[in-house]
Parts: C-alpha cells; structure tokens; sequence
C-alpha cells in the first residue's frame, strides 16, 4: 500500500510539473509579447524536462523548482533560441502553405501525388523540429551541428522516431477528443512526451536511460540505507 501511495505521489508531481511548464509557457510567451517569447519558451520547456530527468537524486519537483529552472532557462535563451527558431518557422510555414495550395487547386492526377509526398515531407518536418529542440537542448553546438544531429538522429534511430510519431498522433487524437486536455497541458505534453522517448530509446550523449538508470538505482539503495540504519 506504501509502494501504491508513494508511486501515485510521483505520477501526480509529474502531472503537475507537465501543467506548470504549460503555465509557464504561456506567462513566458506573452512576456516576450509573443513573437520574440515564443521560441525562448519552447527552449526553456525542453531545458526544464532535461534538468528533470537528469535529477536523479530527486525528481519529486516543486512547483517553485519548476517555474524557477524554467525562468532560467528562458531568460538565456532570448537571442539564440529565436535564430534558432524562426528559420524553422519560415520552411514550415512554406511546406504547410504548398500542401494548403495543392489540396485546395485540382492539379489533376499529379496534384494527388505531389499531396502525398507534401504530407510525408510535412510529418517528417515536424518530427524534425520536435527531435531538434531536444537535440540543441541536450548539446552546446552550433544551429547547423544541431540540423545534422537531428537528421541523423531520427534516420538512425527509427524505433524512437516511429514512437514520437505515435504519441504526437494519440496527443492530437486527445486533444481532439478532449479541448479541455489542450487547455490544460498545451504543448508541455508533446515536449514531454518527445523528451522521455529521446530519453528511452534515442542513446542520446548525457541523457540517455541505460547510463542514467544505474545512477537512479545506486541513489535509491542509498536512501533506503540512510531510511534502514535510523
């Protein structure tokens, strides 16, 4: 019954740091009056995701430690996380408009194959920014070291970019189904969902289970120690 109490603590800590990452997303982004806040938020969400799963000692996170790892994070991410990201934006919203302009014009017999390969070349964008993010938020290298990295990555390692496909589909499925799950969580999920996948199957450098797992089961033993000799 312990075990049972203990691990419903840990899952709901874990729900409440995915909506106060959200909240602080938001308040983030409108301090940054939307266009110069967004992108520094979405690096500031990946960078507070990535100190979770690295604290192994504790990862029983406050909402105080949430906001202030997040502000952080936020706050040294100003200037890079913006040319880092509005490129981004601008192919996207290029591949996106092309796939509007095919879908809604009847170019005939090749307007359906050109459809098709716009809606592959637009999920695999996506998958490539979600995986980027984490990527630069993992390593200290330059944006085009990062573009390469994140390529590579999810050609290499195709199990993790089949599963963050899968989950993106079930959030969106969820978001669909449910509006209220879209208010409450935003894009914290999507990241959340794309950092612990990267974490379970991408071998990323520094953040990957296999070395991380150990440490957690060494600082378990210890505090289990500590809890036995009292």
């Amino acid at each position: 019954m312990r075990r049972f109490a203990l691990g419903y603590e840990y899952f709901a800590r874990i729900i409440m740091m995915v909506v106060m990452v959200n909240i602080a997303f938001i308040v983030h982004t409108v301090m940054g009056l939307l266009v110069w806040g967004f992108f520094p938020s979405l690096a500031a969400s990946y960078s507070t995701y990535r100190a979770w799963i690295l604290s192994v000692e504790d990862r029983s996170w406050t909402v105080r430690q949430t906001w202030s790892t997040f502000h952080r994070a936020w706050k040294s991410e100003l200037r890079d996380a913006n040319l880092f990201g509005w490129p981004q934006f601008v192919v996207w919203a290029l591949l996106i408009w092309e796939y509007w302009f095919v879908q809604n014009n009847n170019l005939g017999t090749p307007g359906f194959a050109v459809s098709g390969v716009l809606l592959v070349v637009n999920v695999f964008y996506a998958l490539f920014v979600l995986v980027s993010w984490a990527v630069r938020a993992n390593f200290d290298e330059r944006a085009w070291w990062t573009v390469r990295a994140s390529f590579s990555m999810i050609i290499v390692r195709p199990l993790c970019s089949v599963v963050i496909l899968f989950l993106l589909a079930v959030i969106v499925f969820a978001y669909y189904k449910w509006p209220g799950l879209m208010v409450a969580f935003g894009v914290s999920i999507p990241i959340f969902a794309t950092m612990m996948t990267l974490y379970s199957w991408g071998r990323l450098p520094g953040m990957d289970v296999h070395d991380i797992e150990p440490m957690e089961k060494d600082q378990r033993h210890m505090r289990q120690s500590r809890h036995s000799h009292r």
